[in-house]
């Protein structure tokens, strides 16, 4: 007996593991291949493609100007994203176009197709800026747009669409909130889409394996461009991409009949880190989507750990829970609840480690650009 398995579709072309299957030696072939190739590709298009963009950004005013809230000292080019942003698309398309995808193609269009709108809305506000009330109509539209073509491909029940939506708005909002500092996002971006690339591998879905491995490889190419002394920025663009791909894929596949154990752990850090906080602010009577420096990821820097020590707590929590979960639905009984158990831990003890540290630390300051 596994832990609690919830999937929204008992069939689709793709055959369907139950949770925490090991991709056969033909799949994980595959999906190396796939690596090299798309990933790859995806990488390399997301390294160069700003030798080319950052000029323009400059030339076209989009500038990152610090405030009391912000995490850098200095003016930065934000908007790289569309590098980030293009690669994805190119190589999916080309995945697409080469007969890479040859089941769910549907479902792979919707998921590209909500990847493209995701980024349009984000470049919409970095170029001329939007509204919050124009940002959370877009994003409904997206996700009720995308989770309802989602559903009337795959033939499932209608009940679904409402989460798909709530999860859509959500978690692109989730992605930008929490993207503040220096390799945060790209960090998270590589991560979470290897682990949708390897769930796709356990669940024999091309389309998945191919859109995590492109997600992947992007946003890995980002980073030396962020890292290298916060040169640039993702801006909106690239945070909306980096959570509108993920929860397309995420949607795409629990409407395919992918159990859960796979979809949510990856995510779970990035959940926590934001509910958390938010609701923090509601209880004290702010403004819950006005800029501040309260999450979690903040104030480790404000303690005392680099942009970069920072991300990679966050990216380390985020790979650990994501691995005693897929253990934990591989066990049975008390082992299932042994990880349940641990990964609950994790999360506890991200949310902890500032208060945590600090003594150690003995300093409390603004963090700035790395």
């Amino acid at each position: 007996m596994t832990g609690p398995i919830i999937t929204a579709a008992p069939f689709v072309s793709s055959r369907i593991e139950g949770p925490g299957a090991i991709p056969q030696a033909d799949t994980l072939e595959h999906l190396l291949t796939l690596a090299l190739w798309l990933g790859g590709g995806a990488l390399l298009i997301s390294v160069l493609l700003p030798f080319v963009i950052k000029p323009l950004l400059a030339r076209w005013g989009v500038i990152d100007i610090p405030s009391d809230r912000s995490s850098h000292d200095r003016p930065v080019i934000r908007g790289m994203g569309l590098a980030v942003a293009v690669a994805i698309v190119v190589m999916y398309t080309l995945a697409l176009i080469l007969g890479v995808v040859e089941v769910d193609r549907s479902v792979a269009l919707i998921v590209l197709a909500m990847i493209v709108a995701s980024a349009a809305l984000g470049w919409m506000e970095d170029y001329r800026g939007a509204s919050v009330g124009t940002r959370l109509g877009v994003q409904m539209l997206i996700g009720a747009v995308g989770t309802g073509a989602m559903i009337i491909s795959l033939g499932i029940a209608v009940w679904w669409w409402p989460v798909g939506v709530i999860a859509a708005v959500a978690y692109i909002n989730i992605a930008n909130f929490m993207d503040g500092i220096n390799g945060i996002s790209g960090m998270h971006g590589t991560v979470v889409g290897l682990f949708y690339a390897w769930a796709g591998a356990a669940n024999e879905m091309t389309w998945m394996m191919c859109a995590g491995l492109i997600v992947a490889g992007a946003f890995a190419g980002f980073l030396p461009w962020n890292l290298s002394r916060g040169t640039v920025f993702l801006g909106d663009v690239g945070s909306y991409v980096l959570g509108g791909s993920l929860v397309a894929i995420a949607i795409g596949a629990f409407l395919s009949g992918v159990y859960v154990e796979y979809l949510l752990p990856p995510l779970v850090i990035y959940l926590a880190d934001t509910t958390v906080t938010l609701i923090k602010r509601v209880q004290r009577g702010e403004i819950w989507y006005k800029p501040h420096r309260e999450h979690v990821y903040q104030r480790l820097t404000d303690v005392g750990l680099t942009h970069v020590q920072s991300s990679l707590v966050v990216t380390v929590a985020t790979a650990l829970v994501s691995l005693i979960s897929l253990w934990g639905v591989r066990a049975d009984g008390a082992g299932s609840v042994l990880a349940g158990l641990a990964s609950a831990a994790v999360v506890v003890l991200y949310l902890c480690l500032p208060r945590v540290l600090r003594p150690f630390t003995g300093r409390r300051r603004r963090a700035v650009g790395s």
